[in-house]
């Protein structure tokens, strides 16, 4: 498989173990709780009564195995990590770094953008300015008055504009370069199942009942 691949199995990986985890998490799922109504205090001709409490999961009955399952797909995913980390190794681009940078491009690019977008404005506020003055009896009282409020840009628009450019130029070239190496490395691992599979047919793979 390819890096592309690899780490879309990966992130599948990642979610059947988050998915395994939150049925072993739940008391209910891993416990047997039998309620037994003891009928026979309360009338003696009557019989106690023995109830099993229904399971949340389907998986009930497979629990010891549902964690032996995690242990493998916990296994199965430093594997494909190892394997990952091989082929990065043999890329002509450090791929981590230069995805971490191109978000940063775009980012910076993104608020270049933004800032390119503001224009200069004039506007009234009416009542929005305070003041004080003396009344005919000599007090200091407070008025309010209208602002006039001017805003510019501060910065050269022409400078930001051509940096903006440079930068989207940049990351699409980084991007297409970085989408060309996931789509032609070669990652050195054979998955147990196939990516499009439910976390019930892995499972049920994984414990040789496939065709369940």
């Amino acid at each position: 498989m390819n890096l592309k691949d690899a780490f879309r199995f990966q992130n599948r990986l990642q979610s059947f173990i988050d998915e395994a985890l939150s049925i072993l998490d739940r008391e209910q799922n891993v416990t047997k709780v039998k309620n037994t109504y003891l009928r026979s205090k309360v009338m003696r001709e009557a019989e106690d009564e023995t109830v099993l409490v229904a399971p949340e999961t389907e998986y009930y009955d497979n629990i010891t195995e549902l964690c032996c399952f995690t242990v493998r797909l916990l296994e199965e995913k430093e594997k494909l990590s190892a394997a990952i980390r091989k082929a990065k190794k043999t890329l002509p681009v450090d791929l981590d770094s230069e995805t971490n940078l191109n978000n940063i491009r775009y980012r910076a690019a993104d608020t270049f953008r933004t800032m390119n977008d503001l224009r200069s404005a004039e506007q009234t506020i009416v009542g929005g300015g305070t003041g004080y003055r003396f009344n005919a009896e000599g007090n200091q009282i407070s008025y309010r008055c209208d602002v006039r409020r001017v805003t510019t840009i501060n910065f050269n628009r022409s400078v930001v504009n051509k940096a903006m450019e440079q930068l989207n130029k940049k990351t699409r070239e980084i991007s297409n370069a970085i989408d060309l190496q996931l789509v032609t490395s070669k990652v050195d691992y054979t998955e147990p199942f196939d990516v499009n599979a439910t976390f019930k047919n892995a499972f049920n793979k994984y414990i040789g009942l496939e065709g369940a």
